[in-house]
């Protein structure tokens, strides 16, 4: 697959994926994990859109709740729907929103030329929108919360880097996101801005990079056991760019005999991918404090609904490159964290999961001698 490189500061019916992989307990922070909501009836009325649930717990699991928790502080009635990775339905979604009156707009879009588009017609109705955790290329969104996506990439090739420092010429595949996505290509960009000088070397040897359409989980897996088969089963570490994609590759790994023996990169911090670098059958995931992310936005939408463009502006003092549209975005850009076995703990304390749904069965004794409850 040839990657273009963008500049930015930024299912059990699978026999691929295991069961449960797209689930999660909605943390400690509360709110409901339902697909939908009532319009809100009162008070300051903001639309928020997700993109799906299929690939990833994160958006019903993790952003909705907190998002709702994050709105509610502000004042605001937020409708938080998710499009189920329909694209005609996220558009039906932002129509009814701004056929509602919203305040503003607040968009994970699909792919970009969904969320352009609805950001278009929010805009000639003079709403607001913020870009939430994905920037629309060729858009006109006028703020962007999300976290250093570069930076993502970045860890996600340092963990794999550490994990194979002591095996000069090891052989990794790729296994990205979806092309359309401009977070899969930021990812896939920081990545090589630490994997590439150790390919160009010979430190590494990359068999084989390819892009997962939808990142869809089983198609992911497929993929990599196509590459794998082809490379004679011979891998010794896989860029994983999800928890999603990273359990479908361990899936196969464990049909191979090799869990547990090459590391796999992930991304989220889900409840099974902690479970898996618990476990020792993935590496590192990339834990992005999500509630952070959610109330970022929170705050923009409160100031943006109250036409104050000076206090959003000092929430989104930073900016991002969309090279599609030739312009800078507003934004805030968030820091995200690398996690391993040894940092897991974190992630619990802050409450984004319990002890209870990641230390059961044959992880307890793990749990425990790390000191997680």
């Amino acid at each position: 697959m040839r990657w273009t490189r963008l500049a930015a500061v930024t299912v059990c019916a699978l026999s691929l994926v295991a069961c449960g992989a797209n689930q999660a307990t909605p943390p400690a922070s509360g709110g409901s994990s339902g697909n939908t909501t009532e319009a809100p009836s009162g008070g300051i009325k903001v639309g928020v859109i997700l993109p799906e649930t299929a690939t990833s717990a994160r958006w019903e699991g993790f952003d909705k709740p907190m998002i709702e928790a994050a709105m509610k502080a502000q004042g605001i009635d937020a409708d938080v729907q998710n499009a189920q990775g329909d694209v005609q339905k996220f558009s039906t979604l932002a129509d009814g929103m701004i056929s509602q009156g919203v305040k503003v707009l607040v968009i994970a879009a699909i792919n970009s030329e969904v969320g352009s588009s609805v950001a278009a017609k929010a805009k000639a109705r003079g709403i607001p929108t913020i870009d939430y955790d994905r920037l629309n290329l060729g858009g006109s969104s006028d703020y962007y919360v999300s976290f250093d996506n570069v930076k993502v990439g970045e860890l996600q090739g340092q963990g794999l880097a550490d994990a194979l420092k002591a095996k000069p010429g090891a052989q990794v595949i790729e296994i990205e996101g979806a092309p359309t996505d401009n977070n899969a290509t930021l990812f896939h960009n920081g990545q090589q801005n630490v994997l590439k000088p150790l390919y160009d070397a010979g430190t590494l040897k990359l068999v084989q990079s390819q892009a997962i359409d939808g990142w869809d989980n089983q198609k992911g897996g497929v993929t990599f056991e196509q590459i794998l088969t082809a490379n004679g089963g011979k891998v010794d570490g896989v860029v994983a760019a999800n928890d999603g994609l990273a359990g479908a590759v361990i899936t196969v790994l464990r049909k191979n005999g090799l869990n547990g023996k090459v590391p796999v990169t992930g991304q989220d911090a889900t409840p099974d991918g902690l479970m898996a670098v618990l476990r020792g059958d993935q590496y590192m995931t990339v834990f992005k404090p999500i509630k952070a992310e959610a109330e970022a936005a929170a705050k923009l939408a409160a100031a943006l609904a109250k036409g104050d463009t000076a206090a959003a502006d000092q929430i989104a003092n930073g900016t991002s490159d969309d090279p599609k549209g030739n312009r800078k975005v507003k934004s805030l850009l968030l820091e995200p964290q690398l996690t391993t076995k040894d940092n897991v703990k974190t992630v619990v304390e802050q409450g984004y999961v319990k002890a209870g749904d990641i230390c059961g069965g044959d992880l307890a004794a793990v749990c425990a001698q790390l000191g997680i409850s």
